[in-house]
């Protein structure tokens, strides 16, 4: 576990935007849920990206504590710095939210008032072209949010079997040429590996075609699933779920921050199956499952960034928020 530590020389966050031009996406719904009213209250912001929910929440209520959580050592740096006005009350450490429960307690939490999920990529790692998450300019084949995992999108392109290429391009890109985008990707490999984002980029608008009108772009949706594979985005968010549930205290809020299907798929189901005392199959005489309502929804749908909010940040219109409450 590393801990950052700040200085308190920074002036934090400027209206809808940091230092670093990042605007972290609906920012007002997340300081109305968590912030107010002003209370004592320990905050872990489990995908903590540049601090810009966590700056918002820290400067609207003084009696906050945060617990800032990210595996990109570039986002915690960019945080400490954007934070470094609350230093005395933040502790930044690298890890997997995936782990929350775990890291809380080396920091000595054994609880939460309040967490908060932002799922899925950041905007400084899109904008960096050099991570290899974007397909607008040619880089390495990267992919990493963490960069100490031995697992890029180069090694995984180049190694997993053609059945293994098959699923990640179905299940995490929802690819409807999941399969002749596979094959291609295997024959390709044959005569040259891959390393690079503009060849992948030309593979998939050659095999999946041009994009229908309003669609992603082709390459989109490939870049998705690897992604997703490389950082087992998926799995740390199931796994993230269960331990903000177990870590929040009675009354604490837990708000997450989707961006596709996928990821909003998880959220809403694990907030659905928490938020039902029984879950045995319909019909059945006697509850026999033994199951217990642990969170009370707060948003029956998800909450979705204003018109005046996408117009400042056009990555905000796919967000998607949703909050419960722990019983």
């Amino acid at each position: 576990m590393t801990l950052f530590q700040t200085d308190n020389t920074a002036d934090g966050f400027r209206g809808g935007r940091d230092r670093f031009g990042h605007c972290p996406v609906l920012y007002r719904e997340v300081v109305k849920y968590i912030a107010t009213p002003e209370r004592p209250l320990r905050l872990i912001d489990g995908t903590l990206r540049c601090g810009g929910h966590s700056s918002l929440i820290l400067r609207s209520n003084r009696q906050a504590e945060l617990l800032g959580i990210d595996r990109d050592g570039d986002a915690l740096e960019r945080a400490a710095d954007v934070l470094s006005f609350a230093a005395e009350r933040i502790r930044l450490v690298r890890g997997n939210y995936g782990d929350l429960k775990d890291l809380a307690a080396e920091v000595g939490w054994d609880t939460a008032d309040a967490i908060l999920l932002d799922i899925g990529v950041s905007s400084p790692q899109l904008d960096d072209f050099s991570r290899g998450f974007s397909f607008r300019e040619d880089a390495p084949l990267d992919m990493r949010m963490d960069r100490r995992s031995p697992v890029t999108a180069s090694r995984i392109l180049n190694h997993s079997s053609l059945e293994e290429l098959a699923r990640i391009f179905r299940e995490y890109g929802e690819i409807r040429k999941y399969e002749k985008l596979a094959r291609a990707v295997v024959e390709r490999r044959e005569q040259q590996p891959w390393s690079s984002t503009k060849e992948l980029a030309e593979l998939c608008a050659r095999i999946l075609g041009r994009s229908r009108k309003g669609a992603p772009p082709a390459p989109t949706l490939c870049f998705q699933a690897l992604r997703i594979a490389v950082n087992d985005e998926l799995g740390e968010l199931s796994r993230g779920l269960e331990a903000a549930v177990e870590l929040l205290s009675p009354g604490g809020i837990l708000a997450v921050i989707s961006f596709h299907s996928l990821e909003d798929r998880i959220v809403k189901n694990k907030f659905r199956t928490e938020a039902t005392s029984c879950i045995c199959p319909p019909g059945c005489p006697v509850c026999i499952c033994h199951h217990r309502a642990r969170l009370q929804l707060v948003t029956k749908k998800p909450l979705t960034a204003a018109a005046d909010e996408v117009a400042e940040n056009p990555r905000s219109a796919c967000a998607k928020l949703r909050i419960a409450v722990k019983i």
